[in-house]
């Protein structure tokens, strides 16, 4: 007995339609995790003690601070690495006394749960962008997501970077007023050890190549991602 062509053509509709939700689906997720994932991988390149100590000999800072090299280098790798690793307090010394303030250390315990929490979000993005490439039939919609997203990271990133650019102070107090509370992240450099060994130079070049790095990255994710959809597409054509 065979069911009628009616009954046919709305399962037929429905299938049609869970699939194209699934596509929707895998795309949104690809597309997020991967501006995500972009953003945590050029972040690391950057947030390390390589690129800091080359960016703190190019901003000066022995000259702010009043402080030799080595010194400069231990007390700095050490609250990089405390940011990731705890336990937190940021009490370093330097020449027997202690670098931070209180508030200084309260400032630096709250950029600690900041990036704690940027880290969780970019290991939950690169599992999802995993889960969103598995399955072989979704693979022209997770190419067309990944795509989405890395095109969109590098234009929002180019406006964004041309705003910094120009108005850097204001975008640099628009960061702190998203992610810090009022009166936490504001500090006099004439007296501040935290301004001094991270000086608004220091800030305003590596946002500069941070952008810079980033947007390239995004460039190629979205012509590779672009290239293996076109064979996703073409694949999938030949197996209906």
């Amino acid at each position: 007995m065979t069911a009628p062509v009616g009954g046919a053509a709305r399962d037929a509709a429905r299938t049609a339609t869970g699939r194209s939700r699934a596509a929707i689906l895998v795309s949104a997720v690809a597309a997020v995790a991967t501006a995500v994932v972009i953003l945590g991988a050029v972040v690391a390149l950057f947030f390390n003690p390589l690129w800091v100590g080359f960016e703190q000999g190019r901003t000066q800072v022995d000259a702010w601070t009043g402080w030799d090299a080595a010194t400069i280098r231990a007390v700095t790798d050490s609250v990089v690495i405390e940011v990731f690793v705890g336990p937190g307090t940021f009490a370093q010394q330097a020449n027997g006394a202690p670098v931070f303030s209180a508030e200084e250390a309260g400032h630096m315990a709250d950029v600690r749960r900041v990036v704690l929490v940027f880290c969780v979000l970019v290991l939950l993005a690169a599992i999802a962008l995993v889960a969103a490439w598995w399955p072989r039939s979704r693979r022209e919609a997770f190419w067309r997501g990944m795509w989405a997203g890395a095109f969109g990271l590098a234009v929002f990133l180019l406006a964004a970077g041309v705003f910094a650019v120009f108005l850097f102070d204001t975008a640099f107090e628009i960061f702190h007023r998203l992610f810090f509370a009022a009166g936490t992240y504001a500090f006099d450099p004439a007296t501040s050890r935290l301004v001094q060994l991270f000086p608004e130079a220091f800030w305003s070049e590596t946002t500069i190549a941070l952008g810079v790095v980033a947007i390239a990255a995004s460039a190629v994710v979205a012509v590779v991602a672009g290239r293996r959809r076109a064979v996703a597409r073409d694949a999938t054509g030949l197996a209906s």
